[in-house]
């Protein structure tokens, strides 16, 4: 694609907290590499990343986007910069998990009011869970009351000694200090920069056995020795350098991207491996392998890949082989981007980033491979939901359009659900917070014209019994002709656990006829979709037929179908029945301040604390909270901690209701089985 080796290109995924200055720091980058004539502002709706509607108006990022540039560093070398900008909104964390798979390393932006926030933390735990090199970016450094130095301690309180500074700014913060090439600066700093330095040039020598020896013995390490020191010890996890940035003054961009193609390692030290563990061949003459990490279902385009190049050269005009579909793909033509702004090339190479359309196969994780190669990679791992919504559409007209709709949403999001409960029947819409679910609607309605309503879900509530009891029900009818008859009596007990046996055959001396007892079985599973108490699905409930009756001419199939169907539902009735709800396990990870008000508020929601840890200076609650109180708690907790506080969850079991609630859903159901009869 561009006359550079793979050795001199830097890919790098851009992460943070919301509002720390990530999209704005990518638009003063990319204006720095001449990829923009002007410096975008997202608060002004210019900005090359946030360019969407839906950025624009909420002016926050809300899908990841990639970029790509050539940068002269300030030794006078070409690189080739290669990077996705993601969103910092919990909400939207599903992007940031899409574009840290393919980066070579991470920059994390710490703002220097806030500090290290929820947002950082899940930052740093996804480029620690996929092992990748990291370094911090501290802006926000020209607000008031945001000095560099209390900053600095807390990340090194929080991530430890590894966080060395390499630019410091000056007091008035008009330029920024490289600790290892400076020789003159303010007193006020000095102490800070030489410790800085000599913490830099110990950890250079740390790296090999050669230059250790020769640092104690007191000799002095050459620049090209601590640089490339420093580098190993990047890429190792030994070393996070720390760099001051004010993009908006444009004051220490270059600086920025001259320690990433110092620090950052090249998809060539850092190849992508795929499903087997293998590394991937970057150099260009290699088969070629591409991973798609994103698609989108453009309005106008149609379906896009975002591709990234793990090794070989992709060239247009290709076919190519999708591994995991097992089909042909011909891929006529691709662009690189920048944002919004598309370029069409015809060659790509290892750490390149590329948008195709209307590949045929093709999805999310999937693998495109030069013909005779198969690698594949490890599927995403995206968290659960927080919040649903039972979706419908808004008029009749919009019925058939919704479910098209629907599926392109959950195409292009891995994140959003779609399912109809088998039980309730509503169609659920589900997400990971009011934020992320009102986006997608918004998208509904712009690109598919679909209007919907979305509403609380019905509680998938479940009955089983806790005691034995019988039922007894004889069918007879007689309307001139053949009649019918079938006489049933059951037994019923709550099923043990690992029991599969949920339906037993007891009766003697032919009192109902073989052929029929599967109808008296039919009858059961029919009686077991409407319970005693609320009309929901019975569960965990063993059945026993032990007698009854037959007549030689009426008696039928049917008749022993209602038959056991009335004796079933009289016996649940008998046999204590109660209601169950679902019962999730929840993790909530908030600010130690916070626990008062977290925990009174869990109280309310009938939880119970289950375990208490600390983790990066933050309080993790583990505790089981039923679906039916947990609709609106992922707004409710932000808004609680200040947008501090976030949680995630799975289902754990049904538990039987409480007593006073399941009387309250009992009441409710009964009135809508009235307001139905009416």
């Amino acid at each position: 694609m561009k006359d550079i080796v793979v050795a001199d290109v830097r890919n790098f995924v851009l992460m943070g907290h919301t509002a720390s200055g990530k999209t704005t720091l990518a638009d003063a980058m990319l204006y720095k590499m001449g990829v923009n004539d002007r410096l975008g502002s997202v608060d002004q709706g210019t900005s090359l990343g946030d360019y969407t509607d839906e950025e624009k108006s909420r002016k926050t990022t809300i899908y990841a986007k990639s970029f790509c540039g050539l940068y002269k560093s300030s030794d006078g070398h070409n690189m080739d910069i290669v990077f996705c900008d993601t969103p910092g909104y919990a909400d939207f964390f599903g992007q940031v998990i899409q574009a840290s798979r393919i980066a070579g390393a991470a920059l994390i932006t710490v703002d220097a009011h806030a500090g290290i926030q929820v947002g950082t933390m899940k930052a740093w735990k996804q480029a620690s869970a996929l092992d990748i090199p990291r370094a911090i970016v501290v802006t926000g450094l020209d607000r008031e009351n945001s000095p560099f130095d209390k900053v600095m301690a807390d990340i090194k309180a929080t991530w430890g000694d590894r966080c060395i500074p390499v630019l410091i700014p000056l007091p008035d913060n008009s330029a920024v200090v490289d600790v290892l090439a400076a020789t003159s600066v303010p007193d006020s700093i000095s102490e800070g920069v030489k410790a800085a330095k000599g913490a830099l040039v110990e950890m250079a020598a740390e790296t090999d056995d050669t230059l250790i020896e020769k640092y104690l013995a007191g000799e002095s390490l050459t620049a090209r020795e601590i640089a490339d020191g420093l580098r190993h010890a990047v890429f190792d996890r030994k070393l996070v350098p720390v760099f001051a940035c004010m993009a908006l003054k444009n004051v220490g961009v270059g600086e920025l991207l001259d320690g990433i193609a110092r620090f950052f390692p090249s998809p060539a030290d850092r190849p992508m491996k795929d499903a087997s563990g293998k590394a991937i061949d970057t150099s260009p003459s290699a088969p070629f392998v591409g991973y798609v990490w994103r698609t989108v279902n453009d309005p106008f385009i149609g379906h896009m890949s975002f591709v990234y190049v793990c090794g070989g050269t992709l060239k247009a005009d290709t076919e190519v082989l999708n591994v995991n579909k097992e089909q042909k793909e011909r891929i006529v033509q691709f662009v690189a981007l920048n944002g919004k702004k598309q370029l069409p090339i015809t060659e790509a190479e290892a750490g390149d980033i590329v948008a195709i359309a209307k590949l045929k196969v093709t999805g999310l994780g999937d693998s495109l491979c030069q013909n005779g190669v198969k690698a594949t990679f490890e599927p995403f791992k995206f968290p659960n939901p927080v919040m649903w919504f039972a979706i419908a559409a808004k008029t009749q007209g919009d019925e058939d359009k919704i479910g098209t709709a629907l599926h392109k949403l959950a195409e292009d999001d891995p994140t959003i659900h779609v399912e109809r409960h088998p039980d309730t029947h509503e169609t659920i819409l589900s997400g990971m917070g009011d934020t992320h679910l009102s986006v997608a609607v918004e998208r509904m309605k712009k690109r598919n014209s679909v209007d919907v309503v979305l509403s609380t879900p019905k509680i998938p509530y479940t009955e089983t019994i806790t005691g034995r009891a019988e039922g007894h029900y004889k069918h007879k009818k007689q309307s001139g002709g053949r009649g019918q008859y079938g006489e049933v009596y059951l037994k019923v007990e709550p099923l043990l656990e690992g029991d599969e046996e949920w339906f037993d055959n007891a009766l003697v001396g032919g009192a109902i006829p073989h052929n029929f007892v599967p109808a008296v079985q039919k009858g059961v599973v029919e009686g077991m979709t409407k319970g005693a108490l609320a009309g929901c699905p019975v569960v965990k409930v063993k059945s026993t037929v032990y007698d009854g009756s037959y007549h030689d001419v009426d008696s039928s199939e049917i008749a022993f179908k209602i038959a056991g169907s009335r004796a079933f539902r009289e016996a649940i009735s008998k046999a204590k029945p109660v209601l169950l709800e679902p019962i999730m396990s929840v993790k909530i990870t908030i600010p130690e301040h916070f626990m008062g008000d977290v925990n009174g508020d869990m109280s309310h929601r009938r939880g119970r604390i289950v375990g208490m840890e600390s983790a990066d200076g933050l309080q993790v609650i583990t505790a089981d909270i039923p679906q039916a109180e947990l609709f609106t708690y992922c707004a409710e907790l932000r808004s609680m901690t200040g947008g501090r506080g976030s949680f995630e969850m799975s289902f754990s079991r049904y538990d039987v209701v409480p007593s006073n609630v399941a009387q309250k859903i009992i009441a409710a159901a009964a009135k809508v089985k009235e307001e139905d009869q009416d």
